[in-house]
């Protein structure tokens, strides 16, 4: 599939991208944010891995790249905000500052051109209410890890092969899917505070697993992650939302839900 031409959204919302990490797929990302532009843009946690840094300084120039086009887009007159997550949390102690443009808020609301309200927070605060000491959840949470390590090597074979991207880490989600349910009881959270938010939507990330779904008459979006996924959430200038899939010189693909029956229900408070 031909590239894109660059896409004009009103909003873009992008979390779990690991920077400082190995796993992460920052050139897949500069090549996405070369080639959309938003108005406001929204980074929903886990944008620097202070975890993996502690253990190990990686930070090659496709990192660096990323912060200097978000700092351009923010001096260009995006509106750019920065929801810290479990392994970024060390800048939730910065929450309500302002660094070139960039603001650090714990959560926020965001307000969609047609009039709805949806919640913007990391999504890991709901950890201790899935998980409740479940070793089996955790276990899968360290598999999934694992996972992501050895993905790169899997593909790099499978590319000398001649085949497509593969993913494991998905492969894996839905096997531990069916059996642990965590994915269902991050999401049945999530949507429980949006109904204390008092909101239409929630907008989240922290598991990895980009989706858009309407759950109890609540829009749940997840924006997936830049490690595996790459992918995000992109909100158009009408309030509509897609999960846009980004890999530079592979196939690359927006998955609109402009007519998406869930978003449908959710307008009209079903």
């Amino acid at each position: 599939m031909d590239q894109v031409a660059q896409k004009k959204y009103h909003s873009l919302f992008l979390s779990d991208i690991h920077l400082g990490s190995k796993s992460s797929q920052a050139e897949n990302l500069v090549d996405f944010l070369k080639n959309h532009d938003a108005e406001n843009y929204y980074l929903v946690g886990d944008i620097v891995d202070f975890w993996q840094l502690r253990k190990k300084t990686r930070w090659p120039q496709s990192h660096n790249e990323i912060l200097q086009l978000l700092l351009g887009k923010a001096q260009n007159g995006a509106k750019i905000t920065y929801i810290p997550g479990n392994h970024d949390e060390v800048l939730r102690h910065y929450c309500g500052y302002d660094f070139g443009g960039i603001k650090i808020e714990r959560n926020t609301i965001h307000n969609s051109p047609d009039g709805r309200r949806f919640l913007v927070m990391h999504g890991d605060e709901c950890d201790a209410t899935v998980f409740h000491g479940n070793w089996r959840a955790i276990l899968g949470d360290k598999t999934y890890e694992i996972s992501i390590i050895l993905n790169s090597h899997y593909n790099r074979l499978r590319q000398l092969l001649g085949k497509p991207y593969r993913s494991l880490p998905t492969l894996l989600k839905k096997k531990l899917g069916k059996t642990f349910d965590y994915i269902a009881d991050f999401e049945s959270a999530l949507i429980q505070e949006a109904k204390k938010r008092n909101v239409e939507g929630i907008i989240c990330g922290h598991i990895h697993h980009a989706k858009i779904d309407n759950i109890e008459g609540i829009t749940y979006m997840n924006t997936g992650d830049w490690v595996d996924d790459c992918s995000a959430i992109g909100e158009t200038s009408e309030g509509c939302f897609e999960v846009v899939h980004w890999r530079k010189q592979q196939d690359t693909y927006h998955q609109p839900v402009f007519m998406n029956e869930a978003v449908s229900k959710s307008r009209a408070g079903v």
